[in-house]
Formats: structure tokens, sequence, C-alpha cells
């Protein structure tokens, strides 16, 4: 039987990859508000038909470049706009790095090591997390891996040199473009770092003449400046607010998002349980390598440091943080984790039982200790949630003893690799599960359906903004006291129509013959109740937010207990309708 080929094995690992995101993608709400905005400016792309100027709202939104934007639009023409168009892109990103790792990694330690390596990505809780949601990091992850894997193929030919060679340099630098169009400057800043330094680290300084930098450096520049031009010529004062302001001012303060240096060490850890485990022991296998191959592995290693460590620590750096940021790092965990369970079979079978209890008694320890916290806080969390993370524990931990037995019975270490993999696995989808049970809290796609009736009606949102109502509804929201991310562009009259800056002005929109949805937080209601007129009728209602009617109804949601309306349209899907974005401008500046 013929052994299979490389693309083969990269081809596989994609296709289990798809097989772990792409089921029940559309599935969940969108949440607030990174999922709601990127739905909306993808949206309303495909609505206008311009797709170089990215609005919000109908509202210029400069804060990121327009690839991700472009992907989601794409989607949303080929499938309707919905959840699964929106995060389709994200999920496939994430495949697109699994196959990179798988590829890169095989380069690296040898076939095996690189197809687990890829599974070890694929199954990583933050991994798998991140390509079921829409944002922008599934994306620079992708492009970053592929850029760097690209630039090592490049640097395993003698002096970089060869048609192949500069191939893959040509390679890594489309790649390091189109992550800029998908997050910024970032992508080139990381990936040109993290060769420089290990190009120092590795002595082959003399090598940079050879490499073929200027036609990189255009291809670059090719691929890249022309929406940044275009951009720059019809929107004045873009390239200042998006390279200062988004940018340089976003990486020295802390306006949002603020955490302390620490805060991706749990991420990392718990975004990467339980494979992290084995990274000790990778690094132990190069050693033991025979003397031909540990020159290039110990290389491959040192290179896979420096891609982690710098990534961990620029992001380390700024006080603004989210966890998604450090997705670009965990494919060197997950090849050295693949490295450490592909060499598990040169240990004899008392080694890797002695290691393997070892592991199994951690993860025991650990999903006790969840266990305990989980119950500790189920009134806050709900007993739905705490049951689903008491069940993702002792999945974890069963996994993790069922590599312990086989990995006593038997050589086959295949075997226990699969145990781990399908308790990852069927975590994974609890955690999807746990995150659809805590929709109620951070997404409003039933409030929507109980608004959709009253499509006619002003739309207005009381000092916040719903970032996915405009996308489920198919019309603009009016913003009162609240301008947000959206300030820096609502400069033309069209713009700041999307606006209203007082109570009073509010109150006067409220008592006009146009009828008005509003939507508040409960909190506001009592305030709302004395200040308008005629009294706010409650229509609907989801987590904390109330949907209120300046008209009379026939039915009031008494007690935010809200039946859905049966003639509601069915379906979670916005509105590619120009007429509803034109038809909800409000003249009240």
């Amino acid at each position: 039987m013929q052994a299979p080929t490389r693309s083969s094995r990269v081809a596989l690992a994609a296709l289990i990859a798809a097989l772990l995101y792409l089921p029940g993608l559309g599935a969940p709400a969108l949440w607030e508000p990174d999922e709601g905005r990127y739905a909306e400016v993808a949206r309303e792309m495909v609505v206008s038909g311009d797709y170089i100027t990215p609005r919000d709202d109908l509202v210029r939104y400069f804060e990121k470049p327009p690839l991700v934007y472009w992907a989601e639009a794409a989607a949303i023409r080929l499938f309707g706009a919905n959840e699964f168009a929106v995060r389709l892109p994200a999920a496939l990103f994430t495949i697109g790095q699994v196959a990179a790792t798988c590829l890169i990694g095989e380069a690296m330690f040898g076939a095996a090591a690189g197809f687990a390596g890829a599974l070890v990505l694929a199954l990583c809780p933050l991994v798998f997390a991140f390509a079921r949601f829409a944002t922008l990091d599934p994306a620079l992850a992708f492009f970053l891996t592929a850029a760097v894997g690209a630039f090592y193929l490049a640097a395993e030919r003698p002096d970089f040199g060869g048609g192949m060679g500069r191939a893959w340099m040509w390679i890594a630098s489309a790649m390091l473009a189109l992550g800029t169009l998908a997050k910024g400057p970032v992508a080139l800043v990381l990936g040109g770092a993290i060769a420089l330094t290990w190009i120092v680290l590795e002595g082959r300084g003399r090598e940079v003449r050879r490499m073929p930098l200027l036609s990189c450096v255009a291809e670059y520049a090719v691929i890249v400046a022309p929406w940044f031009l275009l951009a720059a010529i019809r929107n004045p004062g873009f390239l200042s607010f998006f390279f200062v302001h988004e940018h340089l001012e976003r990486f020295v303060s802390s306006r949002e998002h603020a955490w302390g240096p620490y805060f991706f060490i749990p991420i990392v850890v718990a975004g990467t349980w339980p494979w992290l485990f084995f990274v000790p022991l990778g690094i132990h296998a190069v050693r033991e390598l025979p003397e031909a191959h540990q020159r290039k592995n110990r290389s491959a290693l040192r290179l896979l440091a420096v891609w982690f460590t710098l990534i961990f620590v620029f992001f380390s750096i700024p006080r603004s943080k989210l966890g998604s940021y450090i997705l670009p790092a965990l494919p060197p965990i997950a090849m050295v984790s693949g490295l450490a369970l592909a060499r598990l079979g040169a240990t004899n079978r008392e080694q890797r039982t002695r290691l393997m209890g070892r592991f199994a008694l951690l993860n025991l320890a650990i999903g006790a200790v969840a266990i305990i916290v989980l119950v500790t806080i189920r009134a806050r969390i709900g007993l739905t949630i705490a049951l689903d993370g008491t069940a993702i524990a002792v999945v974890v931990a069963a996994g993790a003893i069922a590599a312990w037995a086989l990995a006593a019975r038997t050589n086959r270490v295949g075997y226990v690799f699969a145990a781990i993999a399908l308790a990852m696995a069927t975590t994974s989808w609890l955690g999807q599960r746990a995150r659809i049970h805590s929709g109620a809290t951070i997404s409003y796609r039933d409030l929507a359906r109980q608004i959709q009736p009253y499509e006619g009606c002003l739309l207005v949102s009381y000092r916040h903004f719903v970032q996915a109502l405009p996308f489920y509804t198919g019309r603009r929201e009016i913003l009162v006291q609240y301008w947000g991310e959206l300030a820096p562009f609502a400069r033309t009259p069209d713009e700041r129509a999307g606006f209203v800056g007082t109570a009073a002005k509010l109150r006067d929109v409220w008592a006009s013959n146009r009828c008005v949805v509003l939507i508040a937080n409960r909190a506001d209601l009592a305030e709302l109740s004395k200040t308008l007129n005629p009294a706010p009728r409650i229509i609907g209602c989801e987590g904390k937010k109330l949907a209120l009617y300046n008209q009379e109804v026939s039915h009031v949601a008494a007690g935010c207990e809200v039946r859905e309306d049966r003639n509601a349209p069915a379906g979670t899907t916005g509105q590619l309708n120009r007429r509803h974005l034109d038809s909800t401008r409000l003249a009240c500046s």
C-alpha cells in the first residue's frame, strides 16, 4: 500500500479541522459587540456596493482594514446575511492555519510530528472557540503562520537560493501583505521581527543579501497600497487615524480592554491544555535525536521559540488586550507537542505508562478543582452552564485516564493520541453548547425578532449601541447620547443624522407622529417612564435589554414575558435591502 503523500496529509488535517469547525457554525446568535459589528460592516458593503470604505450603521468605520470584511461580504453574497456566512471566513482561515501547521511541522520534524501537530492545533480550546467566532484574529493567525512557514521553507535552501527559495520568500511576502490587509501593520512587524531575530541567532546574517528583498518589498506594496491609497483619497484624515490613533496610540495606551502584563499566561495555559503538558517532552525529544538530525531540529526549535516568545511579549506589553490576540503564537506549541506525541512510541512501555499516569493524575486534579468552582458559582452562571462545565472537566479527565490505560496496554501510540483527541473534540462541542446557553446575556437575536414586525418605525438605542441589531433588522440604529467608536468619522450630515445628542431631542422624537422602537437597559426604564410622553410600552426584551414603543399596541409584554410574534419573519437573516438603510434617516442633528 502506497504511503500517504505530504499533500494528502495536509488535506486530511484540513478535512478533520473542517469537520470540527463547520457543523452548526450558524447556530449561536451573534455575540456583542464584535460579531455584530463585523457582520454589519460586511452586510453594508454588500448593500452599498462600496468595498473601499467600511461602514458600521452607515458611519465610516476605519478601526480595521477590510480583508476580513471582504471575505464576510463574499460569504453573505453566497449564503445570505446570516450567522453561518459571517463566521465562515474565521473557520476557513483557521482550517488554513491547521493545514499550514501540518506542512511546516512536517518540514521541521517529519511527517508524523507535522500531522500530530496540526491536529493538536485544531483541538486547542482557544483555537476551536475562535474558529467559530466572527473576528479578525483567525485571519492574522493564518497569514502569520503561513508567512513564517514559507520563510522557514525558503531558509532550508542553502543561502536562501534557487528558484524554490525565492518562490517561498515571495509567498511569505504575499502572506504578510494579506495579513496587513486583515489586521494592520502588526502582521509585517511581527513577521519581520521573527525572521530577523532567527537569522541573527542562527548566524546567517550574510545570507540576507541573497534574499530577493527588493522584489518582496515591491510585491508587498503592490498588494497593500491600492486599498490604503483609495481609502485615503476618498476619506481625508484616514491615514493619520488608522496608523496613529488606531495602532500607535492603541499600543501605548490603555483606552480599552486594559489588563496587566500577565494576562496571556492563563489564556495560553487554558487555551492549549492538555496539549501544553507535552511541550517539555517535545523539547527533550530533539536532544535525543541522532546527531545528523539534531542541527536541523534544534534550528527549527529555535525558530519556534522566537515565534512564540516575540508574539507573546509583543501583545503583553500594551495594556489593551483580548484573548484572541495570542492565536498567532499557538502553532509553535502545537508543533512541539506534535513532536512529543510522535516520539512517544520511541519510549518503552514503562516510561510511557509513567508519563501518561502523571498526565491523568494532573487532569483529574484540575477537573476536581474546576467542578468545585463550578458548583460554588452555579447561582451566578446558571445551572445549565455549570453542568456543561462539569461535563467538560469529566470528559477531559476520562480521556486522560483512557490514554493512560492504553499506554500501559499497547505499543500503538496512535491509540493514546486518539483517546486524548476524542476527549478534546467532545469538550469543544460541549463548550459550544455552553456558548449557546449563555447567549441570552451577550446576544440579542431574539430581541431583533421581537421588533421585526415594527420595521417601519425608527429604531433608537438609549446610551448604548446594540451592534447586531442593524444586521438582524436591516435598519439603521439611531444612537442617543452615545458615539463610541463611530465618533471619529461621523462628520457628514447623513452620518451625524444617526445620533441624538440630548435627552430633550429624544423626547421630541418620541412625541412625534413617527412610531419609534427604543432599545434601553432595564435599569433605565424607571427614568424613561418619567421623562417620555406617551408612556413607553414594552414590546420585547432579552437579557438586560428592553424594547419600548411609543404607540398603542394590542398586546404589551407585561413583566417582559414576551411571546414571539408568529407573523414575524422566520430565520436569523438581516435584510439585504437598500430601502431599509435609507428610510430610517432621522433629521435631528
